[in-house]
């Protein structure tokens, strides 16, 4: 792919990465474990980007970023790697509820729980018959996400299926987001099969066949939340190896690589370090921002157009007799047509041990997105007085939180939109023109954690030739 050199001895030069976020972390792990020297540089004071835990003396735990995660094959395996211990989410978390007429309705896990599910009309249940007879089709043009699940199963399902299941992912826009790019599976899916319920069969059947189980992965965290996981792989690296508030000032391309850089809190004096290789694992803002080249070129300037919609997110503590709802489920997605304030809401007692106090119950409160981005930044006060006459009607919410705690994050999740692939041809131009650069991430690879730390996977292996 490109040629390592070394300067004054038969060493292969390091390989650096920028970006401490889950992939920068997942590809440091993976060239750790590889015995291959690397730097990687982080501009915040800790690891791991917006995978944010936070343990109160009164017995709350707060995730301010993401909740839980899948316990995929892969991330299963990096677990054990990390000696880390998963904490399953309780039996008492299987339903998930979707929001319709001000009431919540668990959602159907399964196409026979979809014909039996009071949540849909006879109507877009017939509409299920209706997607088995599809063929294969390979489809020239992208469409939105909303349109393509439109042709497979209705309107109805678009708005009370698809729609608060993108709220819940990407606080994103169905209408707007790209099918080939947010949801890759799934245009694999319909061109290999047609049916998408067939090749959900067809996906349950191999997993049984390599001894898998057939269903989806369980959610997990662990005992002191999601933080740990980013710690874990910080700590496994090698001594030194980690730079923090590091701000990189510019990269020059060429065998080797040059990377200028100094400490932003004034402890180090401008450095200059040479690489055979370098990594960026960063968010597009920063990605845009980034010189490359002799003349402080910025090659993907470009990518500061992708949207990023705020969120904020709002964990609220309550007695346990101040709820009625029995919370019994991972949470409630409010599809846009029932016209909240909330996303959804979490019910984080419910899914972990030891996230509130005994006699206690914890909620998480998501609003904003691209639908509604005015929402995350309403001032604390009239945001929190909408959100708890919402929780008073749909979950039997009495009186004032005994806790609470709000992250606001301005710039939350990419959105895949229609047009995306002009970002990733920016991306793979760019790659081209500068040997021994690689770039990945959520930007390119998606935007969930295990998409994450499979990007950071590829690239070390990338960058391992």
């Amino acid at each position: 792919m490109y040629s390592v050199c070394s300067v004054g001895n038969s060493s292969p030069l390091p390989i650096a990465i920028i970006g401490g976020g889950i992939t920068g972390l997942a590809a440091a792990h993976r060239l750790a474990r590889q015995g291959r020297a690397f730097r990687l540089f982080e501009s915040s004071a800790r690891p791991g980007g917006n995978v944010r835990t936070e343990r109160h003396d009164d017995g709350w735990l707060i995730e301010t970023g993401p909740n839980s995660l899948q316990l995929t094959p892969a991330v299963a395996a990096l677990l054990e790697e990390l000696n880390l211990s998963p904490l399953t989410a309780s039996p008492a978390a299987k339903n998930r509820y979707i929001l319709r007429r001000g009431c919540p309705v668990p959602a159907p896990a399964s196409p026979p729980a979809f014909l039996k599910s009071p949540l849909f009309t006879f109507s877009a249940k017939l509409r299920l018959f209706g997607d088995l007879l599809a063929r294969p089709r390979n489809r020239t043009t992208d469409v939105c996400l909303a349109d393509f699940i439109a042709s497979h199963f209705g309107r109805e399902v678009v708005d009370y299926g698809l729609r608060p299941f993108v709220s819940g992912v990407y606080a994103g826009d169905a209408q707007k987001l790209s099918a080939r790019h947010s949801f890759p599976t799934l245009w694999e899916a319909e061109r290999r099969h047609g049916s998408l319920i067939r090749a959900q069969l067809a996906s349950a059947k191999a997993k049984r066949a390599r001894g898998e189980p057939s269903g989806p992965p369980s959610i997990f965290s662990f005992t002191d939340g999601l933080e740990a996981l980013p710690h874990a792989l910080a700590a496994h690296l090698p001594a030194g190896s980690v730079e923090f508030n590091a701000r990189i000032a510019d990269l020059t391309p060429g065998n080797p690589w040059k990377i200028r850089w100094s400490r932003s809190d004034g402890g180090l004096a401008p450095q200059t370090e040479f690489f055979s290789a370098v990594i960026l694992a960063l968010p597009a803002a920063a990605l845009a921002a980034l010189p490359i080249g002799t003349m402080g070129e910025r090659p993907l300037a470009d990518l500061a157009e992708i949207n990023y919609p705020p969120v904020s997110s709002l964990f609220l503590g309550y007695k346990r007799d101040q709820v009625r709802h029995p919370l019994d489920g991972f949470g409630m997605l409010v599809p846009p047509a029932e016209n909240r304030v909330p996303l959804g809401v979490l019910f984080n007692s419910t899914l972990f041990p030891g996230r509130a106090p005994a006699g206690h119950v914890a909620l998480t409160v998501m609003t904003g997105g691209a639908l509604r981005p005015e929402l995350a930044h309403l001032e604390d006060d009239p945001l929190l007085t909408r959100v708890r006459n919402d929780l008073a009607e749909l979950l039997g919410v009495s009186g004032d939180p005994v806790f609470v705690r709000r992250t606001v994050w301005p710039r939350a999740i990419p959105q895949y939109n229609l047009g995306y692939e002009r970002f990733l041809d920016l991306i793979a131009r760019t790659e081209t023109a500068h040997p021994g650069l690689l770039v990945g991430g959520h930007v390119r690879d998606g935007i969930s954690v295990p998409n994450c730390l499979a990007a950071g996977e590829k690239l070390a292996a990338r960058a391992l030739g």
